[in-house]
């Protein structure tokens, strides 16, 4: 595809103003008719595009009246931003996958190539009233994927968007923050400052023109993006309606990983997220697994094991032996050797190196465990046992 000129660039301008985000019909003519046409006929300056209804075409053209796109570029620009358009080199490709949802284009702010970061990013999401747990977990997946030069992306929302993006601009890492507004407001109003600074240390985009205001259909349309966007879904902590949610299942949709990070199951707000677990999304605990699943070859996460206590480390016939020793009272070396399932003599020499290891001790003829070793596995450090006497009785 090539990139869009003047003219379509200026009509794609104007689509994103006059249609609402995610519009499949919109899609379909954008695609029939392209976008010079399409504008003329949704505004009555041309042949209308094939089933649209009355009334949808006056909505558009009430809103065309208020419209001017030459001015919204002209703002983008004053901003330091741009808009891309499907064919430019920055367009990131796998927003394709959308079909005839796919962004009409998308207005950008910061100075990264958007495409090249989307290739190597995660969307971190969940709820916007998390628990301190969830915006810990949050933060520490935001953190430790950017350390990996994983790409966080998220929707800069109260709660575990914000922790996630906080997370990554902490340790200087890579963030972008879609937005369910334009690019030049900063919602929630709370999170400005937090806009703002991932706007210098990173992206922020919207698929509606300078100065749109968010409604709550546009944040469900703005997570389609969010899943396009990226490798993988992680949501943190969701309840069973949530907007988190429909961003991790569309993800699903389109083929890309979808995983949730596990909560008590006495809380409401994990409730959604062992429900995507149970529809057969990847339980992920920390950074390390998330790469391990989006990311390319050799990019594994370390070997989960408890810890190694001292008989771990045992010879298997040594092992054998120790395991021979009766618990209470201990055996003789026949006892013990016949119990291991082994020879006197062989026994006899386990015996002796266990009891080198501080693994069992001898009284008389009985072989006895150590005191520690009977109730934590981990031997006392051998030698004496009883203080010597010094001096007269």
């Amino acid at each position: 595809m090539t990139a869009p000129g003047p003219e379509e660039r200026l009509a794609r301008a104007a689509l994103t103003g006059l249609t609402e985000p995610g519009d499949e019909s919109v899609g379909r003519w954008l695609r029939q008719m392209g976008p010079v046409a399409l504008v003329r006929g949704l505004t009555g300056a041309g042949p209308p595009p094939a089933g649209a209804r009355a009334d949808r075409l006056a909505g558009c053209r009430a809103r065309a009246a208020t419209l001017d796109p030459a001015a919204d570029l002209a703002a983008v620009d004053r901003l330091g931003g741009r808009f891309l358009c499907p064919g430019d080199a920055e367009w990131p490709g796998q927003l394709d996958d959308l079909g005839d949802a796919r962004p009409i284009g998308l207005w950008v702010r910061g100075s990264p190539s958007l495409r090249l970061w989307a290739l190597r990013s995660v969307a971190v999401v969940g709820a916007r009233a998390c628990t301190d747990y969830g915006s810990y977990v949050a933060a520490l997946l935001g953190s430790g994927l950017a350390e990996r030069g994983w790409v966080v992306v998220s929707g800069a929302a109260y709660g575990v968007d914000g922790a996630a993006h906080r997370g990554a601009l902490a340790v200087g890492g890579a963030t972008v923050a879609v937005l369910a507004s334009g690019v030049d407001v900063p919602y929630p109003r709370g999170h400005t400052e937090l806009i703002d600074r991932i706007t210098e240390q990173g992206l922020v985009l919207a698929e509606l023109p300078p100065g749109g205001h968010p409604t709550r259909s546009r944040f469900v349309l703005r997570n389609r993006v969010i899943a396009a966007l990226t490798r993988g879904t992680v949501v943190v902590e969701a309840e069973y309606r949530s907007g988190s949610l429909v961003t991790a299942r569309r993800a699903r949709q389109l083929g890309r990983h979808t995983m949730g990070v596990p909560g008590p199951v006495t809380s409401g707000l994990s409730a959604g997220v062992h429900e995507l677990l149970r529809e057969g999304a990847c339980v992920v605990t920390d950074a390390d697994e998330i790469a391990e699943l989006v990311g390319g070859i050799g990019e594994l996460a370390p070997e989960r094991r408890g810890p190694v206590v001292a008989r771990d480390l045992l010879e298997p016939a040594a092992l054998r032996v120790l395991e021979a020793v009766p618990g209470r009272g201990g055996g003789d070396t026949a006892l013990i050797a016949r119990n291991a399932g082994t020879g006197r003599e062989r026994a006899l020499a386990g015996l002796y190196e266990l009891q080198a290891l501080g693994f069992v001790e001898r009284r008389g003829d009985l072989w006895r465990l150590a005191d520690a070793t009977s109730t934590s596995g981990t031997p006392k450090p051998p030698g004496r046992r009883h203080p010597v006497r010094r001096g007269g009785a």
